[in-house]
């Protein structure tokens, strides 16, 4: 009688698992058949999760990865937050380690791709279609990105170069790889893109004399600087719109 005690108690205590769940509440089984669309964000990210955090054995209490996920999104203030977060940030976590955080990032930067690549233009003709094609893979990084588009006679993309990533608050951007690069790609024109990660696109003066200085360099070798664009969250700044391009070019 008392082992038969014992096994009840444990059985009690025993978590109740995911897989133990009916099917109509199982977050793969419910995208299966009604959809991702479906879907709660914390169910999405439990999928890509696969397993909660603690132990299920033993009678000692765990998380299901459902748990888990609705964890993170509050404690990173939602899916904007946890894109956000760094490597060193999430492995801080309980119940995340390399392999979880290399799925959650994999999965951020697939979704960032295929909204990029639906919305790469044939031709950049605008800051704003620069701007669009940019803002959702950088306006929410934390380090400062460069970026060279080289262009065509008509403005159609023969390359895009990242000229360089430096830190929260600045990049280095080294003329001469970016002249390089447009040579290289027998290039007739430049975009120079880069983003702010303090969420701000107002140019910094670092920025205009980075501006000033490719914008000589590329008329000395017969490449024309159509624009140089910056984006953050609030928005984007484009010196060929503003004028400050042509001002920089007469100073």
């Amino acid at each position: 009688m008392a082992r038969a005690k014992v096994k009840e108690r444990k059985g009690r205590t025993k978590p109740d698992r995911i897989k133990n769940w009916p099917l109509r509440e199982r977050p793969r089984e419910r995208l299966i058949t009604e959809g991702p669309e479906r879907l709660t964000d914390a169910e999405l990210l439990a999928i890509i999760l696969r397993v909660g955090r603690g132990t299920f054995k033993k009678g000692v209490r765990g998380e299901t990865a459902l748990t888990l996920s609705r964890s993170l999104l509050a404690d990173f203030r939602g899916l904007h937050g946890l894109d956000r977060a760094d490597l060193s940030e999430l492995l801080k976590v309980d119940g995340l380690n390399v392999a979880k955080v290399a799925q959650i990032k994999a999965a951020f930067e697939l979704g960032k791709r295929l909204r990029t690549n639906a919305l790469r233009p044939r031709s950049f003709d605008s800051a704003s279609e620069v701007a669009a094609y940019f803002q959702p893979r950088l306006a929410g990084a934390r380090l400062e990105t460069v970026v060279a588009l080289l262009l065509d006679g008509q403005n159609h993309l023969l390359a895009e170069k990242t000229v360089t990533e430096g830190t929260p608050t600045q990049a280095t951007v080294y003329i001469r790889r970016v002249l390089e690069e447009a040579l290289r790609a027998s290039a007739a024109a430049i975009v120079l893109v880069h983003n702010h990660p303090s969420g701000h696109p107002e140019p910094s003066p670092g920025d205009d004399e980075t501006t000033q200085d490719l914008d000589r360099g590329a008329r000395l070798i017969g490449l024309v600087l159509i624009d140089h664009v910056i984006v953050g969250e609030e928005g984007y700044y484009s010196y060929a719109d503003s004028g400050r391009l042509q001002e920089l070019r007469e100073a």
